[in-house]
C-alpha cells in the first residue's frame, strides 16, 4: 500500500543525495537507462519510504525540535512535503516519457494483430481455398492499421492511438474505450463489405452485399453502437458537471494504466466498469465470429445479446451518477492526549475534525495529502503529515488533526476543510477560548 501510495504521487526525500542525482543532465529518459525518468522516480520513491519510516520511528529529528512534539511534528511534515513535491515531479516526468514511447507500442500492437489475422486466414483457407472475403478482410485490416498508425504518430506526445480514450484526468476512460472498440469493429466491417463490393463482378452478388448493409440485418449492432457512443459523450458531460458542482472530486493521475478500465480513481475494482468492459468484450467477440461466418453482411447481433449490452451500459451510467460526493464535516472536538484534563478548545491546541471524503480517490500520495488545508476563521492551516510505519496516520479520509493558530480570534469561528481536489466542506462552527 505504501509503495502504491508513493507511486501515485506520493513522495520523495529531500535529504538523500542519491535521489537528487536520479536524473542526470544528459536528459536520458529511456526505461533501460540507469539515469532515466523511470529509474529516477523509482529511486526517489524508495528513498522517500526509508525517510518516512525513519521519521515514524522517531529517528532523524534535529535536537532543536526534538524537545517539542508540535515543533517536531511540523518539521517532519515540512520535510516530507518538500520531498513529496520532488518525487511528484519525477512521477510526472516519468509519465510524460512513458506517453512519448507509447505510440510506438500501440503501432507495433496494431500491426502484430494484422499479422495474426493473416496467419488465421491462411490456416482457415487450407482445404477451402482463398476467397474474395479473405482478401477484403486483409485489405480492410491494412487500411485500419495504417489509419491508426498515422493517428499514433500525430498524437505521439499524448499516447498515440490511445489519445482519444485518455480522459482529462490522465486516466483511461472506460466509456471511451468501449465506444472506440465498437467504432473500430463497425468501420472494419463496412470496409470488408466495401472491398467485396468492389471486387464483385456479378450483379446479383453486388445486390446481396448491398442488402447486407440494410438496417434489418444489423439493427442490433447499430443500436449498440449508438448507445455506447452516446454513453461516452454523456459520461464526460456528467463528470464535468459534477466536478464543477463540487459533487465529485477528481485528481489527475501521473499516467494512464490499463487497470483504469476496471477500477475507480483510487485503484479499487469497480463493479460498474468491470461488468461494462466484460459484457461489451463478449458481445464484440460474438460479432467478430458472426462476421467471420457471414462476411457478406453486417453482423446480426441478436436482440437478446444487444439488450444485455444496453443493460450493462445503463448500469455503468448509473454508477457514474452515484459515485463521489461532497466532503462533509460531522464534528470537531478538542484533541486530547492521555493524562490531559477535559477543557474547551483554546488557541495553540489541536482539534480533531471528523467527517467523510477528506481524501479524494487517487489522492492518497503524500504530495496530494500535503495540499490539504483547514480554514479556521480567517486563517488557513495546512494539515500536517504524521508518518507511521507503512503510511500516514494524519490526515485520513474520515479524520484529521490540526492545531488552532494563535492568530485565531477567540469566540465562535467557522471551520472548513479544503481537500486536495480543491473542494470545500460544509462550514462547522466551534467555540475558541483564550
Amino acid at each position: 500500500m505504501a509503495v502504491q501510495e508513493a507511486r501515485q504521487g506520493g513522495a520523495e526525500p529531500g535529504a538523500y543525495g542519491g535521489v537528487h542525482g536520479g536524473l542526470h543532465g544528459g536528459g536520458c529518459d529511456g526505461g533501460d537507462c540507469p539515469h532515466g525518468a523511470r529509474e529516477g522516480h523509482r529511486r526517489a520513491v524508495a528513498a522517500f519510504l526509508r525517510k518516512r519510516d525513519e521519521f515514524a520511528a522517531g529517528q532523524g529529528l534535529p535536537a532543536a525540535v526534538a524537545h517539542s512534539p508540535s515543533a517536531s511534528r511540523q518539521w517532519v511534515s515540512d520535510e516530507l512535503t518538500q520531498s513529496a513535491q520532488l518525487v511528484a515531479e519525477r512521477g510526472r516526468a516519468e509519465g510524460q516519457a512513458w506517453l512519448a514511447r507509447l505510440w510506438r507500442r500501440t503501432a507495433f500492437t496494431v500491426w502484430a494483430l494484422v499479422v495474426l489475422l493473416l496467419l488465421v486466414q491462411s490456416l482457415t483457407a487450407i482445404g477451402t481455398g482463398w476467397t474474395a472475403a479473405r482478401t477484403a478482410g486483409l485489405l480492410a485490416a491494412l487500411v485500419v492499421a495504417g489509419a491508426l498508425t498515422a493517428a499514433s504518430f500525430f498524437h505521439r506526445a499524448r499516447g498515440g492511438a490511445l489519445a482519444p480514450v485518455i480522459g482529462e484526468d490522465n486516466r483511461l476512460s472506460t466509456s471511451r474505450a468501449v465506444a472506440a472498440a465498437w467504432v473500430l469493429f463497425v468501420v472494419y466491417t463496412v470496409l470488408v463489405l466495401a472491398g467485396q463490393l468492389a471486387a464483385a463482378s456479378d450483379h446479383d452478388e453486388r445486390d446481396a452485399l448491398i442488402a447486407g448493409l440494410q438496417l434489418a440485418r444489423g439493427a442490433g449492432v447499430v443500436t449498440v453502437l449508438a448507445v455506447v457512443c452516446g454513453i461516452a459523450v454523456l459520461v464526460r458531460r456528467v463528470v464535468g458537471l459534477r466536478v464543477l458542482g463540487q459533487r465529485l472530486q477528481k485528481v489527475r493521475a501521473d499516467r494512464p494504466r490499463a487497470a483504469d478500465l476496471l477500477t475507480d480513481d483510487s485503484g479499487r475494482g469497480s463493479f460498474a466498469d468491470l461488468q461494462y468492459v466484460v459484457i461489451s468484450a463478449v458481445a464484440l467477440v460474438f460479432g467478430v465470429v458472426r462476421l467471420a461466418r457471414r462476411p457478406d453482411q453486417l453482423p446480426d447481433l441478436p436482440w437478446g445479446l444487444a439488450a444485455v449490452v444496453l443493460i450493462s451500459a445503463a448500469t455503468y451510467l448509473a454508477g457514474k451518477y452515484s459515485e463521489g460526493g461532497r466532503p462533509v464535516i460531522l464534528s470537531v472536538v478538542r484533541a486530547r492526549e492521555a493524562g490531559d484534563l477535559d477543557a474547551p478548545i483554546r488557541t495553540g491546541e489541536d482539534i480533531e475534525i471528523r467527517g467523510a471524503g477528506f481524501v479524494p480517490p487517487g489522492a492518497q500520495g503524500a504530495d496530494r495529502l500535503s495540499r490539504m488545508a483547514v480554514r479556521i476563521g480567517a486563517v488557513h492551516v495546512h494539515v500536517p503529515l504524521v508518518p507511521v510505519a507503512g503510511g500516514f496516520s494524519n490526515p485520513t479520509d474520515t479524520r484529521l488533526t490540526v492545531p488552532v493558530p494563535a492568530d485565531v480570534e477567540p469566540g465562535r469561528v467557522t471551520v472548513q476543510v479544503v481537500t486536495a481536489a480543491g473542494v470545500e466542506t460544509n462550514p462547522y462552527v466551534i467555540e475558541v477560548t483564550e
